[in-house]
């Protein structure tokens, strides 16, 4: 069983797509490629690696993107059952209390999946860093007068400098 497994991964995967150093990319993918933990002089070799593979950088990539997925998925149902608590209270049907226990228990549901999701993956940390290189962007593409009215402290967090 476990040859075959093996066997299709091979296939399924082009020579291109298979990992350069099979050892750090198991190690990578027991941590679901997060290297966000890490301490900064650990992070070098694995960092030099996501540059390097292609395969261990794309698998990074869908992982990101399946926390954030979730973490986006629970905020929708969260919404949509506090929606649907706020109709039911508004419009009042019959049974109406047990039709709003059942909201607010799908709300907390939700939030417990949500907050779940947050502390077990780096998907905060990967939004983070996305809002903070899209304000570089803009703070780059900004002309040099507006630039320097900025507050000294914002430039520096935008910056890193």
């Amino acid at each position: 069983m476990i040859v075959c497994r093996f066997a299709l991964a091979y296939l399924y995967y082009p020579m291109s797509q298979q990992c350069i150093d099979p050892i750090v990319g198991k190690i990578l993918a027991g941590w679901r490629y997060d290297i966000s933990g890490l301490a900064p002089e650990m992070c070098g070799d694995y960092e030099s690696h996501f540059a390097e593979c292609e395969h261990c950088r794309s698998r990074q990539q869908i992982h990101r993107m399946i926390d954030v997925g979730l973490i986006a998925l629970a905020s929708v149902s969260a919404g949509v059952f506090l929606l649907a608590f706020g109709v039911i209270w508004h419009l009042g049907p019959r049974h109406a209390f047990w039709l709003e226990i059942a909201a607010l228990g799908g709300f907390g549901l939700s939030a417990l999946i949500w907050l779940g999701v947050a502390v077990a993956t780096p998907a905060p940390v990967t939004v983070l860093d996305a809002a903070k290189e899209g304000a570089r962007r803009v703070h780059d593409r900004l002309p040099e007068e507006i630039r320097q009215r900025l507050p000294e402290e914002l430039r520096i967090r935008i910056t890193g400098t």
